[in-house]
């Protein structure tokens, strides 16, 4: 299981990569530069939040996940 810091720093570092292609792909398609940051931020930061949930989610559940046997302790 991961820890949130874990999950928040894998989120930032995938949301840097993916706002520069977005901000490139809309700078490249209206030639819009101040239009294209806004929207780089705008997907920013709605897909960060989102990122971060999946990722909680996901640690709850065992689905592919090797199982363990339960530890007993005498």
């Amino acid at each position: 299981m991961e820890s949130n810091r874990r999950s928040i720093a894998k989120a930032l570092s995938w949301r840097v990569l993916a706002t520069i292609i977005t901000t490139c792909l809309v700078y490249w398609l209206t030639g819009k530069g101040e239009f294209a940051a806004t929207v780089g931020l705008a997907d920013t930061l709605i897909k960060f939040a989102l990122y971060f949930a999946h990722e909680r989610i996901w640690n709850r559940i065992d689905y592919g996940r090797p199982k363990t046997e339960p530890e007993y302790s005498i």
